[in-house]
Formats: C-alpha cells, structure tokens, sequence
C-alpha cells in the first residue's frame, strides 16, 4: 500500500461522513488493528517451525516461485498504463497542520498515505494478508513477542530544504534507526500523540541490528502487535531532530514551520500547501517502487477545499474535481444528467467501513444513569433517518463492529423507536414534568442539553432537527450549537460540549482499546472522548488484546457488543454506503472490500489533464 497504513489503521479516525455526507476515499484498505485468522495461523504455523514472515508461495508441484506478492498490490497495476495526468479531490475542511502524529485529521492522514510507505501493506482483494513494502521479509518468534525486520535498501526519503535552517537533504536513505525514532517520539508523553501512543503502551523497545534490521520486541503477547509492527513508518530524524541536544517533545508540537512539510519515503512528495485552496503531490521519481512494479501511473494528486456539499458537486460536473464522495441527495436525485449517462462521470457504490453516532458526554450528571441513555435511543427513529435522510443508502448499527464481519453479532437488533418505553425509562429515573412546562425535570434541573453540530454537514443539517423534534416530543429540549469543525475538535479534546454526533472508521479486525477502555477516559485529546468506564468491558478488551483464536475473539466481541448495548454511551446511527462519483477517462478503476484504490487508476495520454 503505499502509505501510511498505521494511521488509517490505528487512529480509528474521526471521518467526515457524517461533515459532508460523502465519503473519505482510502488509496488502501481499512487499516486499524490487527490481521485475521488466516494470517495469525500462518505465522503460528511458520514461528512453530522457527521462521515467519512472509516467504514464496510453492506452484502445485512444490517448487517456489516468486509470486505477485513479493511486494504489496503488485498484481493489481496495469502493465498497459500510461503515465501522467492528474486526479483532483475534494476536502471539506481546513487542517491546523501537515504532522499526522499529532493531528488526528481524517484528511492529513490521506494526505500522509501519498507521502509515507510502510513496513508491509494488505492485499486490496484479500485484506487479511500482509504483503512487504519497506521490509523485505520478517520473522515472528514462536511467542508472538518479536518480530525480526529486514529492510529493502536504496529507499529515499523526498528531497526537501529545511524551512528553518535553509539546510538542503538530499538522496537520504531510509534506515532502521528511523523506526525507532518513530516509535520514540509518539511515546514521548510531551508529545501530543495520545490517540496514537494506547497502540504502542506494550512495546517494549526497537533493537537496531545495523541500518537494515531491526527487532521489533513487545512486552507480552498483543493480538495486534502483528499489525502495528508491520504497519510502522519511518520519521524523518533530519527533518524533525534537526538540532543539537535531546528531543523536544514540545518544540516537536510547536514546530510550526515544519509541520507545513510533510515529507516521506512514498510514491507521492509533497509539493504545496496553500491554505484555504489546495494541497499537491507529485509523484516521487526516486520511488522505491518503480523498480518494483508499483509506481503509481496519475502524476500529479491534489486537494481543493469546498467547504460546501453543492459547490463540491457543481466543481464535479464541470471537471474540476475528478473524484467526490457524494451525498445521498445527490446520489439519489441529481445524478440523471448528461455527464453520468454519456460516461463521462460514473458511480461507484460499497458499504462504508465507519458508522456514525450520537456521543454522550458521561461527566454530564444528565446522562450517568444508562436508563436514560437507553430512552434518547428509544426515541430516536434511526430507521426514518435512514430513509429519509440517507435515502434509504445504509444499515442501522448497534455497535462499533463492521456489520458484514463476524465479529458484528447480527442477531442483536438495534433498539426500536420506542416512545412509550421510553418515557417509561425516564420515568424510572426519576424525570417527570413536575412544573407543567413541556419538559422534563428532576431535582429542580430541567432535562436540556445542546448537540454540537458542523457549519457544512447537510447530512446533520437534516438529521439533527429531526432528532430534536422526535426528543421534544417526550419532553428533551435538545438545543443545537453550530461551530467551525476546528473549534469542534478542540471541544471534543477539552471534553467541552454535551453531546456530538461524529463518525469513526471500523477495523478490519477490532481492537476497542482506543475507544472504550477507561484508561483513555481521563486523557486529554484521547478517541474515548464521552468518558465511558466500565470494568466489564475493560476485562473484555483486555482479554481481546491477548486473543489470537479467532472463534474467541468473535465470542469476545459479541460480548463486548452486548454491553454496549445496554449500556448505550453511544446511540449508534447509520454505516452509510460510500457514494463516488469520478471522471470517465480513468482506467483500471477497481472496487474491492471496502475501498477503491486510486493509486492503480491511470488516463490514456490523449485524455490527461494538467491542473487548472
């Protein structure tokens, strides 16, 4: 995959469905945790025998040969494919900065997955294997704890100018030190990296061998060590430690200059950011990859910002974008016009790996008692939502787990609309209307709260009125505050506000640390913002972290999916299906679990285009 996987993987990203009612389109596959079953017996199997890692498949007759796997995604380029020309994308929101170690932006991410490769990438088809990118092979020791790297040489960083020093680095190649300084600096607890940091807290340390190995070794046995090893990336040292003396974590956070670069190892260097219009790459000639077989064909990746679902779309029909997540209004009614019924445009339709939600801020006294919890979900009729807000284009979840994975157990129904057990619910926690005004009140305070909402999401446009109303009518004022999606996250990070109403991204295979473990409940800037604690599913999540048997982490989840279901921190909403509309002149298009690729995808010569 050429990018960095782990913070798709491990950031359990804020995405911004729920912002623009479209769809963050991923260049890989859903990178969250850890590998399934197969993968996990294969290295079972393979460290019994003392090896691991990845090795040559044997033809029918026993005798190796190199396969397409010998680095990632390599049997999914076209031969045929011309290079050069462009694909121009959309961004609905400004970023603060490009350093994705201590921005959980959706889109720095995306960003950062055009410039950094990492160690290994999943296959696009078939997402449970692991194939090399950085590393040429690794090995797995029979206790699950370390893992042996052995790096691909001649692979360089971007060539880029320090904006501080004036100092010019070119032609520096990659080494194993870089990994460790990885490693070293989102642990650093100066460093604003929280989110990041719970996936590495079991990391004992790196040993570097020498400049191209490296033994990755845990504390103890983690079911996502696999993932989180094979899905490091390389910092650059002499971007981000250019001076003398020890490591600053803070200098690190505050390195304005700095953090306007974003420079990587992968197939696309960043080339500008100018703030409030556009982001580009360009492809990196110096790729590792090209002599690999994986070079991206599309020459130029760039980023304009419409803040607006509409003027994203018009851009689309007059050629200014190539590629959009659309809404499903969109989708539903302004699609049959000439540009997608002459080819010129075409949609694509998949199921989303992210779900949205109503959080609940628990340090609210309004929503400790989870009888309450329950009836705001009673009352909320995600079915309607459905149909009426998303045009029926999408499922009605009942937890945090993909719903077509086995570790989603679909025969827990997600609660009805149910006004009259509702009320009861609330009447059993003591809210009644004692002074005849219409809303419910208890101990003197009445039941009132204020849901965050963004300036540019015409999907919460709709929906949250909507959930004001179905609440009003059991006596909840729910007021709406509308504010800047930067002034949104610092309300999260500061835990300032009483409910929102966001979207995470689902794993492969799940790992509920970041998100629900009550060790995350306290700290700043953490993913598990509502504050939810509870001992039981501590136990379970703990338990999950050090199962590899994949039969009992599906056991374990659909356990852990039932408390959440009583306990309800969340009211979870809708995995919407992802809506793309992209330009017609892009070939090799390709539609696999969970994502289309656009580092395949490629124009005939006669049809690119240049940036406007």
């Amino acid at each position: 995959m050429g990018g960095s996987a782990y913070l798709k993987f491990l950031l359990t990203i804020l995405t911004l469905a729920v912002l623009g009612g479209g769809f963050l389109l991923l260049r890989a596959i859903d990178r969250q945790t850890a590998v399934n079953l197969r993968l996990s017996e294969q290295l079972a199997e393979l460290a019994a025998r003392g090896g691991g890692g990845w090795s040559p498949a044997p033809t029918p007759t026993g005798t190796p040969t190199e396969p397409v796997g010998a680095v990632a995604n390599r049997e999914y380029f076209d031969p045929a494919a011309e290079p050069g020309g462009r694909l121009v994308q959309a961004t609905a929101v400004e970023t603060r900065n490009l350093n994705v170690l201590i921005n959980n932006d959706a889109y720095v991410a995306e960003f950062h997955s055009l410039a950094t490769s990492t160690l290994a990438a999943r296959n696009y088809g078939k997402p449970e294997e692991f194939q090399p990118l950085l590393a040429e092979s690794w090995t797995v020791s029979p206790d699950h704890r370390s893992y042996h790297i052995k790096l691909r040489r001649g692979v360089l960083y971007h060539d880029f100018t320090d904006p501080v020093t004036g100092q010019e680095h070119r032609n520096v190649e990659v080494k194993a030190q870089d990994f460790r300084f990885y490693v070293e600096v989102i642990n650093n607890p100066e460093v604003n990296a929280a989110p990041l940091r719970v996936y590495y807290q079991d990391l004992e340390r790196i040993e570097v061998l020498n400049d191209y190995e490296f033994v990755v070794h845990w504390k103890k046995p983690y079911y996502g060590a696999l993932a989180a090893t094979l899905e490091l990336s390389p910092l650059p040292r002499h971007l981000y430690h250019a001076y003398d003396g020890p490591f600053d974590g803070r200098r690190f956070n505050d390195d304005h200059e700095r953090n306007r670069l974003l420079i990587g190892c992968g197939p696309y260097r960043f080339v500008s950011w100018e703030k409030g219009k556009r982001v580009i790459f360009r492809r990196f000639e110096n790729y590792f990859g090209k002599a690999l077989g994986i070079m991206p064909p599309l020459e130029t990746v760039a980023y304009e910002v419409y803040k607006h679902p509409n003027t994203r779309f018009q851009a689309l029909l007059a050629g200014d974008l190539d590629l959009l997540g659309l809404t499903p209004d969109q989708w539903t009614n302004r699609l049959d016009i000439p540009q997608f019924r002459e080819g010129k445009l075409k949609k694509y339709q998949l199921l989303s790996n992210s779900y949205s939600y109503i959080g609940y801020n628990l340090k609210n006294p309004l929503f400790q008692d989870r009888r309450v919890r329950q009836a705001l979900t009673l009352l909320i009729d995600r079915e309607r939502i459905l149909k009426e807000v998303f045009y029926g284009l999408g499922v009605v979840v009942d937890g945090p787990f993909f719903p077509e994975s086995p570790y989603c157990d679909r025969e827990l129904k997600p609660w009805p609309c149910d006004p009259d057990r509702a009320r009861a619910l609330l009447a059993e926690a003591g809210w009644r209307d004692q002074d005849g005004d219409g809303v419910l009140d208890k101990d003197g305070r009445p039941f009132r709260f204020t849901m965050l909402q963004t300036s540019n999401s015409t999907i919460q446009q709709r929906m949250l009125p909507m959930i004001k109303e179905m609440l009003a009518q059991a006596g909840i004022e729910m007021q709406l505050q509308t504010v800047e999606w930067s002034v949104y996250l610092q309300r999260l990070e500061s835990r300032n506000y009483e409910a929102c109403n966001l979207s995470w991204t689902m794993p492969l295979d799940p790992d509920p640390f970041q998100v629900w473990h009550s060790s995350q409940a306290e700290l700043p800037g953490s993913s598990n913002h509502v504050g939810f604690a509870n001992a039981e599913a501590d136990r379970l999540i703990e338990q999950l972290r050090e199962t590899f048997d994949q039969e009992e982490r599906i056991k374990l989840c659909h356990q852990f999916q039932a408390l959440l279901h009583e306990e309800q921190p969340y009211t979870f909403m809708i995995t919407p299906y992802a809506l793309l509309g992209l330009s017609g002149r892009y070939r090799n298009v390709r539609v696999f679990p969970r994502t289309l690729p656009t580092d395949i995808i490629w124009t005939p010569r006669a049809e690119q285009l240049a940036l406007p």
